[in-house]
């Protein structure tokens, strides 16, 4: 999945095949059968293209691993014990973005009308 997000364009077998191999031996049928498996978990699609098929992610990395983290979170019995401990062992850089996305979620803050009218709407 690495070389199809890295890429965010269709692959062939043989692309992926021809990158890994500049890292370490391995066969086309590994490849071919990795991203076969990945077909039929539904984390790409295929098209195919003459004989072989050219691959495409179906999500992004990120909505990938939001996916993972929401399906472990909802299969604990104490939810909330689970995001204390997960929120624990983030370092402070990722403590940092995960305050920065729940702004972004939450949206701009709006001030509220009452304390503006109590302090003459400094």
């Amino acid at each position: 999945m690495t070389r199809v997000w890295k890429w965010n364009r269709p692959v062939t077998v043989r692309e992926v095949l021809e990158d890994l191999q500049q890292e370490r031996s391995i066969a086309y049928t590994t490849v071919m059968t990795v991203l076969d498996n990945l077909h039929q978990k539904g984390w790409v699609r295929r098209e195919a293209e003459g004989r072989a098929y050219r691959y495409e992610a179906v999500s992004t990395r990120a909505a990938y691993a939001a996916a993972l983290m929401n399906d472990a979170w909802s299969q604990s019995d104490n939810p909330a014990a689970a995001l204390v401990a997960f929120f624990g062992m983030m370092s402070e850089e990722q403590r940092q973005a995960l305050q920065d996305a729940v702004r972004i979620v939450q949206g701009p803050t709006v001030e509220n009308p009452d304390s503006a009218s109590r302090d003459g709407g400094r």
